[in-house]
């Protein structure tokens, strides 16, 4: 075989990175480049029917296979269960590192030496006081105000107090001053538990705690939390490691939908505070941090071991759903929930045995044993027993957010740190695929003719006692001055009724 034919086959059979794809319409061809098992959406734009067309995108709702960085935080195998924070497994994370110590390591890539860990420590602790004007704003909030909104309000409100930190104020540079962005890090890491006790506080009526600063940062989050007058209040040893436990688990979770929100805010070049806090409006969502409270509401629901072979038979026939298994990443075991699962034992021995964990336990058992979920690949998730974990130890559901978030805090800011510092940085801009109407003229409102979407039913709400005493007065005395005036439709009353009709019921408050 001569040098020539063995180079041509050669290239025959070389590899190439790349794929070739082949548009039907126009037979043309496009070669598009291939690195880390990604292509580039932009790519495809290259290919058109015609020469001026926008081009192609790429359709993916819930950017479930869509990456929107490169990241060197936290990796995750969903399909072998593996998790692990700057290559550091979960695991052995859980079991020998605190907390503020994962912090570190998520922020700023490493393990910290003895001298960076006792620095880093002190720099946080020193931050846990927050500002009287703040503590005044929380306090004015209603007596039943739900935590996790006087979390985010307070976070978004810490923007105000320090100017310096807003690039919008102070320039779009100034994160290049690191020490600049790690004083930020220190005072959001710092403060946050300060605002969730302060918000745990107010919620069961009673004073706010200062924080004391000697104490480790999960035992002084518990130290706020409970202390009443004694002046050496400290809390037991197995409940702070078992909340250490916790915040390091919850720390992050790779683009998970906070996170994903705190870089698409922060992409604006934003300050931490307003990022943070629309992160923590995402993390309220029932579908993110309110998942953990579903599943108790599951298992209460069971109520009784003997119930659970129904349950799971009416969970096969989309009568019930089950809570707390399965995950948008994990197709087997997530390894948190591994984690929490012996935490669950910990605080068991410590407090007594939550009668919800005996369901919880044979629940998992005859899942895991059943071939309709095991062919799902439904798993327990992490959601599954944190919050009987939170439960057990005391905390209320409506805290359940609120102690996600802080641990998360660390995440947040780390992504946020990474991606001012990512070359490739572009402010967050999805396209869309539009389905409306185009080229419509305007009609004067005097000659339009009103259409079925466009009925009074598309302005409807429920009625309050108020608006109907009001009602039935207002047309008996028909009110001259300061009367609400008739609607197109007819009357208010009318209004409400062919509403009340549409939805089936009256809606009352």
């Amino acid at each position: 075989m001569s040098s020539n034919t063995q180079e041509e086959n050669k290239k025959t059979t070389e590899k190439k990175n790349t794929f070739t794809v082949i548009d039907n319409r126009t037979g043309k061809s496009y070669e598009i480049p291939i690195n880390h098992e990604t292509v580039k959406s932009v790519d495809f734009r290259a290919i058109k029917e015609k020469s001026d067309d926008f081009g192609t995108m790429i359709y993916d709702p819930g950017y479930y296979n869509t990456a929107v960085c490169k990241s060197q935080i936290t990796y995750i195998d969903g399909d072998r269960g593996i998790l692990e924070y700057r290559g550091y497994p979960i695991e052995q994370l859980a079991e020998k590192s605190s907390f503020l110590e994962v912090s570190y390591l998520l922020i700023f890539g490493d393990l910290p030496s003895k001298e960076q860990s006792n620095l880093w420590n002190t720099k946080i602790m020193n931050h846990t006081f927050i500002h009287e004007n703040l503590i005044s704003m929380m306090k004015s909030f209603r007596y039943d105000a739900h935590p996790m909104g006087m979390l985010i309000s307070s976070l978004s409100a810490m923007s105000t107090f320090y100017p310096e930190a807003n690039p919008a104020l102070a320039g779009v540079d100034i994160y290049k001053n690191k020490q600049l962005m790690n004083k930020q890090i220190f005072r959001i890491l710092g403060k946050l538990p300060t605002i969730a006790a302060c918000a745990y506080r107010h919620r069961i009526g009673r004073p706010y705690n200062d924080p004391l600063n000697t104490l480790s940062y999960t035992e002084n989050f518990l130290y706020m939390l409970d202390r009443l007058s004694e002046s050496n209040y400290k809390p037991h040893p197995v409940l702070t490691r078992a909340l250490d436990k916790l915040f390091i688990i919850h720390a992050d979770h790779e683009l998970n939908c906070s996170t994903a929100t705190m870089r698409q805010i922060s992409s604006t070049l934003v300050d931490p505070y307003t990022a943070c806090a629309g992160s923590a409006g995402a993390l309220y969502g029932p579908l993110h941090g309110g998942a953990s409270e579903a599943v108790l509401r599951m298992l209460e629901a069971i109520g009784t071991v003997e119930n659970i072979p129904k349950f799971i038979e009416q969970v096969k026939q989309k009568k019930q759903r089950l809570m707390g298994f399965g995950h948008r990443v994990y197709k087997s075991y997530d390894p948190r929930a591994k984690i929490l699962k012996s935490v669950t034992m910990e605080i068991f021995a410590l407090l007594g045995k939550n009668p919800l964990m005996q369901i919880a336990t044979e629940l998992e058992r005859l899942a895991l044993s059943d071939s309709y979920f095991i062919e799902r690949q439904l798993y327990p998730n992490v959601d599954f027993y944190s919050g009987i974990i939170y439960k057990s130890m005391g905390f209320p559901t409506d805290m359940f957010p609120v102690l996600f978030s802080i641990p998360r805090a660390a995440g947040w800011l780390a992504h946020w740190v990474e991606e001012l510092a990512d070359p490739e940085l572009r402010i967050f801009r999805p396209r869309q695929i539009y389905m409306g109407r185009r080229n419509v003229n305007y009609i004067p409102m005097d000659v339009r003719q009103v259409q079925q979407h466009n009925s009074g039913e598309k302005l409807s709400s429920f009625s309050s006692g108020f608006d109907r005493r009001r009602d039935v007065s207002e047309e008996l005395f028909n009110f001259e001055d300061g009367a609400i005036p008739k609607t197109a439709t007819g009357s208010k009353s009318q209004l409400s009724a062919s509403i009340e009709q549409s939805f089936g019921e009256k809606l009352s408050l």
